[in-house]
């Protein structure tokens, strides 16, 4: 992100489609995903003052989306946009990058809260919670090996904790190597998978660089860019195959990469805007379409402000 500043966890190969539609599977991240139906909506309301930030889809058909404001978590049914609230927020809370894991899991970055949470979305009730002693802004998540893995944008660190009933705790993997740190503000935000599994990629924001970082040791090397200057304003990262998809909150604009398998090259191959784009901060991929939402930063947030969520065609 950048600022200026229950039902039960549902199968992964079951979609449901009101009996009429076969389910459509296709690799998604740590599972399968329902291919979402042409009748369902491309865009469906939040709770004004919600202020949403990140997002995150399992098997379908639903979606998990953040709120800055209090922390909060709220589900939708994408088959009709209706949604309501999973995890309820608290003063001083946020909840920024969020990712579902195959056992029905999902990790919560913190924001200015600088904490991680796991909710379990089975029961609807916190699995564990972590408080890095960094201080920081826990931004973003991803599922990697037997962890999850979260930036901090306001220190040159990575944080990481087990997935699943694994209890070995936190860890800090501080970030070397090429890596460049902001003396204020955001620097790391989104983080995603190489495609050959051997290393994590993390977009700076401000200076518009791709970084592949070693998770064992946090060495960074910088990601050459062919055919773009930068990715200034990157925030939610996804990666689908060797193409990956990188928001760029402010430019309303998505940038669209081919990858080699070790991400040491990005070539840019096209860009995805949308006149319904607001500031989109993270995307989720469910089929055929990547679900965003609108963060609105250049909005004053008030309680009555209103918030959606879009969803574009991959093409």
């Amino acid at each position: 992100m950048s600022l200026t500043p229950s039902s039960p966890f549902l199968p992964s190969r079951r979609t449901v489609l009101g009996g009429a539609l076969a389910a459509a599977t296709v690799a998604l991240g740590a599972g399968t995903a329902t291919a979402a139906a042409p009748s369902w909506p491309t865009e469906f309301p939040l709770p004004n003052g919600f202020r949403p930030e990140g997002i995150a889809i399992g098997g379908g058909p639903y979606a998990y989306m953040g709120s800055l404001a209090d922390g909060s978590v709220r589900r939708a049914d994408l088959r009709t946009g209706e949604g309501r609230t999973v995890l309820a927020g608290a003063t001083g809370g946020a909840a920024t990058g969020l990712k579902l894991d195959r056992d029905g899991l999902l990790y919560i970055s913190g924001g200015v809260s600088g904490s991680i949470r796991v909710l379990d979305t089975r029961t609807n009730r916190l699995a564990a919670t972590y408080q890095p002693t960094t201080a920081g802004f826990v931004n973003d998540v991803i599922l990697y090996g037997d962890r999850a893995w979260f930036t901090n944008s306001h220190a040159p660190v990575l944080y990481t904790v087990p997935r699943g009933k694994k209890k070995d705790g936190l860890r800090s993997v501080p970030l070397g190597g090429e890596w460049e740190q902001a003396p204020t503000g955001i620097s790391a935000n989104g983080i995603e998978t190489t495609p050959d599994g051997r290393a994590l990629i993390i977009v700076n924001s401000p200076i518009g660089k791709l970084f592949r970082v070693d998770p064992k040791t946090g060495h960074a090397t910088t990601i050459t860019l062919k055919g773009a200057a930068d990715v200034v304003n990157g925030d939610g990262l996804v990666r689908v195959g060797n193409t990956l998809y990188v928001v760029q909150n402010r430019l309303n604009l998505i940038t669209v990469f081919d990858l080699d398998r070790g991400a040491r090259t990005a070539t840019l191959r096209r860009s995805i805007t949308d006149p319904r784009f607001d500031v989109p901060t993270t995307a989720a991929r469910l089929g055929n379409r990547l679900y965003l939402v609108n963060a609105r930063f250049t909005t004053p947030p008030t309680p009555e402000t209103t918030y959606n969520a879009v969803a574009v065609p991959l093409r």
